[in-house]
């Protein structure tokens, strides 16, 4: 009977979470940056309404963002 050197299942579907993983948490945060920049643009631009709206957003990201690597750290430590 042959030995199982590498679990081809396991090893895709952790390379699949990686990519997707890692790809997910570089969109949220630019759309973070996205809006601090945009509220710093509307700030000046004495546009409070729009500048309060950009801000929720960049805090949202940045929020999420902070909700993903927590996950991430969960779920390796969690084995």
């Amino acid at each position: 009977m042959l030995a199982t050197v590498v679990e081809t299942e396991d090893l895709l579907r952790t390379v699949a979470a990686s990519l997707i993983g890692g790809i997910g948490v570089t969109l949220i945060f630019t759309i973070t940056i996205w809006g601090a920049v945009r509220f710093a643009d509307l700030s000046r631009a004495e546009r409070p309404l729009a500048a309060g709206a950009a801000a929720a957003l960049a805090v949202a990201g940045l929020l999420a963002t902070l909700a993903a690597v927590v996950i991430g750290i969960v779920a390796m430590t969690h084995k």
